[in-house]
Parts: C-alpha cells; sequence; structure tokens
C-alpha cells in the first residue's frame, strides 16, 4: 500500500504519514523474518564478543594516523551555491556529501551543477541516495533512478551511500528484507558504472541489523548515522553504552559480520539546537545550546578518531538553521561557533598522529603529535579541574581558535575543549 509522501522542508527529513495500522500489520505478517535476523544474530555473538573485548582492551591506547577525515555534507543553495563551497574551504574541509533524493529523478541536473562546482574546488564527493516508500513498492523505478545517477554521476563521486536512515520508517522502509531489495538492485548497475558503494545507512544504535545487511550486500565501506544527541554529552551512556562503547562495538560487529576488517564511516551526526522551533529534526530533550553543540561536535570527533574504528565522520550540514554550522534565516548567513570548533580542531589535527590518552581524573586528556609539536586536546565532562601537565604549555589554543599564554604548568581544564602544546 503507497502513502502520499510529505516532506518537512524546515528540519530537511519526511514526515511520517504511514497509518500506524498499517505498520503494525506489516511487522507481523513478517514475524518470520525477525526470527530469522535474531537467530542469524546469535550465531555472531561469541565472535563479536570476542572481537569487542580486544578493541575495548587497545582503543585509546593505540597510536592512530588521523589523515584527512574531517567531513561536512551540504546542499545544493541556487544562487547562493559559490558561498556554500567557500564556506567549506575556510573550515577546511576537504570532503563533503550530498544527498540526492529518489523523488527529484527529474531535477538531477540541480545537483550535477553543485557537485561539478564542488569537485572543480577540490572537493571529494559522496553521494547518498534518499528512498521513500513508492520506491519499495516500485522496484523499477528505484532501479531507473540508481542508474541515473550511477551514470551521471559515476565521474564526480567518489562513493555512493545507498539508502538512508531505513530503520525508521518515515524513510518508506519497514523491514530489513525491504532494505536489502533496495541496495541489492544497486550492486550490478554499479559495477556496470564502475562505482563504490558504502551502506548499510543504519541510524543510532541500532547495530543489529548490520550482519544481514552486509552478508547480502557487496558494500565497500560500512556506514553508520551514529546519532548520540539523545544522550547530551559524547561521554554519557544509553543503556550502559557511551560513544566510545558503541564505537567499539560496531567495528565488532561489522568485522564479524564479514570475517575481515572492513572500514567504517560515520556518515550523518549532529546536536540539534534549542529554540529553533520548527526547523529542529528532534525537539525537546536532545537539543542543546549552541556553546554545547560546538563542545560536543570536538569532542565527539576526537573520541571516534582517536578510537581508530572510523576512517571519517561527515556532520550533517553544513547550513541548516535547526542544527547546521551555519544558520540561514537572515539575509546574511551566520557562522556558529561548532563552525569555528570545527575550523579550529580541522587545522590542528588533520595530518596528526594520536598518541594515547592520558590519566587526569575526571579530565579527558587526549595526546596528539604533528610534525615537531606535542599536544594534548583536552576537556571535563561537567565542570572545572586543574591539571598538572608537568611543563609550562607554549601556547594554549582555545576551541575556537583564541590564542593565550600559560603561567604555570597547571591548567584549568573545562567542558569547552582546548588545546595545549608542551612541544
Amino acid at each position: 500500500m503507497t502513502f502520499p509522501f510529505a516532506w518537512n522542508e524546515f528540519a530537511d527529513q519526511p514526515h511520517n504519514v504511514a497509518p500506524r495500522r498499517e505498520r503494525l500489520r506489516h511487522h507481523l505478517k513478517h514475524a518470520g523474518s525477525y526470527l530469522t535476523l535474531a537467530a542469524a544474530d546469535s550465531a555472531l555473538a561469541i565472535p563479536v564478543l570476542r572481537r569487542y573485548r580486544r578493541n575495548i582492551k587497545w582503543m585509546h591506547r593505540s597510536p592512530v594516523e588521523i589523515g584527512t577525515p574531517f567531513a561536512v555534507s551540504c546542499s545544493p543553495a541556487g544562487a547562493r551555491n559559490g558561498e556554500v563551497v567557500e564556506l567549506l574551504k575556510a573550515a577546511g574541509i576537504r570532503r563533503t556529501l550530498v544527498r540526492i533524493p529518489s523523488w527529484e529523478r527529474d531535477g538531477l541536473t540541480r545537483y550535477e551543477a553543485f557537485i561539478r562546482l564542488l569537485r572543480s574546488e577540490g572537493l571529494d564527493v559522496v553521494c547518498a541516495l534518499l528512498q521513500r516508500r513508492d520506491d519499495v513498492l516500485d522496484p523499477a523505478s528505484w532501479s531507473g533512478f540508481l542508474d541515473d545517477v550511477f551514470s551521471g554521476f559515476s565521474s564526480l563521486c567518489s562513493h555512493f551511500e545507498v539508502g538512508h536512515a531505513w530503520n525508521r520508517t518515515k524513510w518508506g522502509v519497514w523491514d530489513h528484507q525491504e532494505y536489502i531489495s533496495l541496495a541489492r538492485a544497486a550492486v550490478p548497475l554499479a559495477r556496470k558504472n564502475g562505482v563504490r558503494l558504502v551502506g548499510p545507512a543504519v541510524i543510532d544504535f541500532e547495530f543489529h541489523l548490520y550482519p544481514p545487511t552486509l552478508r547480502a550486500v557487496a558494500f565497500d565501506k560500512a556506514s553508520s548515522l551514529l546519532y548520540v544527541d539523545r544522550t547530551g554529552a559524547p561521554e554519557n551512556a544509553q543503556f550502559g553504552w557511551t560513544t566510545a562503547k558503541k564505537l567499539a562495538l560496531l567495528k565488532s560487529i561489522v568485522d564479524a559480520s564479514l570475517g575481515r576488517p572492513m572500514g567504517c564511516w560515520i556518515t550523518e551526526m549532529n546536536w540539534p539546537l534549542a529554540g529553533a522551533g520548527e526547523y529542529s529534526p528532534a525537539p525537546g530533550k536532545p537539543c542543546v545550546s549552541e556553546e554545547d553543540q560546538a563542545n560536543y561536535l570536538v569532542r565527539y570527533f576526537v573520541i571516534c578518531l582517536a578510537s581508530g574504528f572510523v576512517e571519517r565522520i561527515y556532520w550533517w550540514q553544513l547550513v541548516a538553521p535547526g542544527y547546521g554550522l551555519i544558520d540561514s534565516r537572515d539575509p546574511e548567513w551566520r557562522r556558529r561557533p561548532a563552525y569555528f570548533a570545527l575550523r579550529q580542531m580541522t587545522q590542528l589535527l588533520e595530518g596528526s598522529r594520536f598518541e594515547e590518552k592520558a590519566p587526569a581524573g575526571s579530565a579527558e586528556v587526549f595526546w596528539f603529535r604533528k610534525g615537531d609539536r606535542r599536544f594534548a586536546v583536552c576537556w571535563t565532562r561537567q565542570g572545572v579541574v586543574d591539571h598538572e601537565f608537568g611543563q609550562v604549555p607554549c601556547p594554549i589554543i582555545g576551541r575556537d581558535g583564541e590564542e593565550r599564554p600559560a603561567g604555570s604548568a597547571r591548567v584549568r581544564i573545562e567542558e569547552r575543549p582546548q588545546y595545549v602544546f608542551t612541544s
């Protein structure tokens, strides 16, 4: 059964228009597939547990080459496309992601022009392909959309993410078998056009969906839309699982599902902002202040990248009133604190090497080296801590790039991240 598709242009996501009774009827009809899913996941329990124990043991204790993992998603902005590109470049961003919805198949020229502009400025582009309920019910139309995008964009985009947040029914997919059918349709078309696929694009902490989808579809990279906004700070736990533990588990499940290591990307994350009204994608508890958003952005990136379990992270997105790095409600776009925080972090951490996480009581102190400079990225989960660094830092750089001298080797650490240089 099909339903009118309704897009929330303020929050960049669909409205959930499918009647609850229809979704319940579908789940009851396909109850057997959930039992099969549970059985398959149970068979992997021991291999996953072994990998998880090993990952936890070495996480934040082993060196990690950071490379160029900092990425920001963006959308076409018409006459202001050039401004989007300049904002990305000014922040030091080299990788971006552009969503292309299946229901805009007739308007692909708009996306092509935008992506060509990004590529002309040296940005790597990943294309995320969005689905709706009609694509599940009309496989031929979905395949036609995939073929159009792959053939038209193969020389412009380095990878294509197949599907999006499909474990939320508002995105049109009602069970994992439906997603597998959508994703499998992409495989022969990708081979024909010589493109690389990313998936399964599961949103939030629902890792039980990875084994069946990864085994059924030949992805080149495993992707997760790993939001932790409902826990507040990224160090907070959800049912005992912090962001760091979720990463260790994700990597364990991905590798155990395939019996070999596979690169993992986080292709979407953010914190929605309080006071954004209809522009917020998740009103209520997940919403934070602009100051907290900037703090959490840095802390999330550092925790994830220093783990060595993810190769890159995409913030969603550059320009959006309810959650973006740029507030576009006024004619003159405003750069939020998170924009400056990302810019400073990218400048210092890109091309660096994570060395260790040092014991520091209630403070978080992650040590990096870049060239002949050694520095710590540090913060507290809550409150203020005075930490002894053993020598007078020179200098201390704040979250957004402000520089100050240190009066002594004892440095005050706050919830706002800072960069403390010791050499």
